[in-house]
């Protein structure tokens, strides 16, 4: 296949073949430009119905064709690194590093104009996504909480390590304490109470190092059950509000 003679474009009809089968060619064998392509069909088809202004649809598209752009170009320079230096040189990784610097940057640039395009529409269901919250806060809090206390029940059953709050993988301390700090803070979104309900937690669980009950990792492993769990279950239940 490599060996197949390959004539150039006798007109422009064959030019736009060649340049359909590059397209083809790199949603074939580049997974990100097939996450890329995916990514902008789904904002644009959401691009509908938010019924953009004229101008900010132009400069959506515009920054989603730049990407893909990027990417392309990337993978054009891959290929041409490939067929020069099929060993490894480092010349090569610098070019190949080079072109991959650059689809980040036009990544970034994408992220931007997304932000900027679409944070209006975002800023009015998320606040009452939060003040719809509130008024479940305690049920949410304490579904949280139990369910952190199951799970670490059910690892230290796994384990056979320690009680359900003593001793073993992982600290049923610290699993709570994380929980209740993390539903403080998600709950306040005040920066003060959120460093006030951290440092509870984190006494909380350097107790139990201390006292010789929990080693490190236990206790790590403990705070990010709590935490990560907590988080989730606000995360779905904020999801499920818009």
């Amino acid at each position: 296949m490599d060996k197949k003679e390959v004539t150039r474009p006798k007109n422009w009809f064959e030019s736009l073949n060649y340049a359909i089968e590059g397209v083809i060619y790199a949603f074939k064998t580049q997974k990100h430009i097939r996450y890329h392509y995916l990514i902008a069909a789904a904002a644009l088809f959401l691009s509908l119905f938010l019924d953009l202004p004229m101008s900010e649809f132009v400069l959506f598209t515009m920054a989603v064709l730049f990407l893909l752009f990027a990417e392309m170009v990337n993978t054009a320079l891959e290929e041409i690194v490939n067929l020069v230096e099929e060993k490894h040189h480092m010349t090569a990784k610098n070019a190949k590093d080079v072109a991959a610097g650059a689809v980040l940057i036009a990544s970034v640039g994408v992220a931007v104009m997304v932000y900027s395009i679409f944070s209006k529409y975002l800023h009015e269901p998320i606040g009452v996504a939060i003040r719809e919250a509130r008024e479940f806060s305690v049920h949410i809090a304490v579904i949280s909480l139990l369910l952190v206390l199951i799970s670490v029940v059910c690892l230290k059953a796994l384990t056979r390590r320690g009680r359900p709050l003593h001793g073993g993988m992982p600290s049923g301390h610290a699993a709570v304490a994380f929980s209740i700090f993390t539903s403080i803070t998600v709950l306040t979104l005040d920066a003060t109470v959120a460093i006030l309900a951290f440092a509870l937690a984190f006494m909380v669980s350097h107790s139990r190092l201390l006292g010789g009950i929990h080693s490190k990792v236990e206790i790590l492993l403990g705070g990010l059950l709590g935490f990560g769990l907590t988080l989730l279950i606000f995360w779905v239940f904020f999801r499920a509000l818009q």
